[in-house]
């Protein structure tokens, strides 16, 4: 897959999820088998770029190519200038949110907000693209509720505007994550169009993976949520694609290794002090992969030293090692 000059070596993207997807995360997913993923999603207010939060989500001087940079807002000559200023610090690809359903970004009508009106989705995408040197990409949902789906419609708009790609979430604005996805949708919209169409939504598995390729003929598929506390999902994926034969589940060891490597380049990238709070949800999700570990979050959680977090889940997981050991 190509998008401008940038060739992926596989069809496997890490979606942006904001507080989860920082630098540290995105490169981590990137050496376990993802071929591409996009900053957290950063306002195109410009008053607001250089305070902390912003700066963190744009850090990606380190990150291996292409480093994609996605902008929220509803301004297209702001969204135009923070494109520009974004790919002069860096980005090679500027992604744009139409697709978040959050509240707080929904009720300035941004993100999945301006699917209701397709003028100004226009007039955003057109404005951006002619802005910079650099491909312009597009993160949609199907539609502002499951009786306005317009997602071909946008699809069209964003083909004739210049855009290069286009991942779409089956679900609409309404449905947030609630439900099944709709691949259907996202199947008319690849249709519709002749630019890459990536496909996101519950994508959890290998199996899943190859069906909604299968059912969407997406060019690639996108995986948020089922990779939290599970990075190497995207090696897994990409063997099954290959060669149709699920790995073996990691070793308790290189989770070990996985799950050390991430908690270092959080207190590393925030800090110790708010790092090990960041930590927390982290070290949640890799603890579901693992049994019996509900005593363990409730201590776990309480500790406010990175020093100590750091070696607790260390050597919970040596203890869990030698228990699966034993068991064996």
């Amino acid at each position: 897959m190509q998008i401008g000059s940038h060739h992926l070596t596989n069809k496997l993207f890490l979606a942006p999820m904001a507080g989860v997807t920082d630098v540290g995360y995105r490169k981590l997913c990137r050496r376990l088998g993802a071929a591409y993923s996009v900053s957290e999603m950063i306002t195109a207010n410009s008053a607001l770029w250089h305070t902390n939060k912003s700066l963190l989500r744009r850090t990606l001087l380190n990150e291996p190519a292409p480093r994609v940079v996605q902008l929220v807002g509803t301004d297209p000559q702001q969204l135009a200038q923070a494109a520009r200023h974004n790919v002069d610090h860096g980005a090679d690809i500027i992604d744009i949110n139409m697709g978040c359903p959050a509240k707080k970004v929904c009720k300035v009508a941004a993100g999945s907000a301006l699917l209701s009106n397709e003028d100004l989705v226009k007039r955003i995408l057109t404005t951006v693209v002619q802005a910079v040197d650099v491909p312009v990409t597009l993160k949609i949902r199907t539609g502002a509720d499951p009786d306005h789906r317009n997602g071909v419609r946008i699809a069209t708009i964003a083909e004739q505007s210049g855009i290069q790609m286009l991942a779409v979430h089956g679900r609409t604005r309404a449905c947030r994550f609630r439900g099944q996805a709709e691949y259907e949708t996202i199947s008319k919209i690849k249709k519709s169009i002749s630019i890459p169409v990536v496909a996101n939504g519950d994508i959890n598995s290998p199996e899943k993976a190859k069906k909604v390729l299968a059912i969407t003929n997406a060019d690639a598929i996108m995986i948020g949520r089922a990779a939290q506390g599970r990075p190497w999902l995207f090696r897994e994926i990409d063997h099954y694609l290959k060669f149709n034969k699920k790995l073996n589940d990691p070793p308790r060891a290189e989770v070990c290794t996985i799950m050390l490597t991430h908690l270092e380049e959080l207190y590393s990238l925030y800090g110790k002090q708010h790092g090990v709070r960041i930590a927390r949800k982290h070290i949640g999700w890799y603890l579901d992969n693992i049994l019996d570990t509900q005593s363990f979050k409730k201590k776990i959680f309480a500790i406010s030293d990175a020093d100590t977090q750091f070696n607790m889940v260390r050597n919970y997981l040596q203890y869990a090692e030698t228990k699966m050991e034993m068991v064996a």
